[in-house]
């Protein structure tokens, strides 16, 4: 029955192997590139932390705007 549920009625379909490898590929790409994009926002945060004078610093929040409405 197990098999019935997953799909392996008539064995394995070459078509769903391949796809399922290409799917593998995909997932693997995208977590080195989450991997690249996250070692890149610690390099940026690191960078803007020891340079100090960033735009959020020249922000005056205690004088605050009324919203749009």
């Amino acid at each position: 029955m197990a098999k019935a549920l997953l799909g392996y009625v008539g064995g394995s379909d070459p078509r769903v192997l391949a796809e399922m490898r290409r799917l593998q590929q995909r997932v693997q790409d995208l977590e080195s590139e989450l991997i690249r994009m996250q070692a890149q926002n610690d390099a940026l945060s690191a960078a803007a932390r020891d340079h100090g004078d960033s735009l959020l610093d020249s922000i005056d929040v205690s004088q605050g705007e009324p919203a749009l409405t």
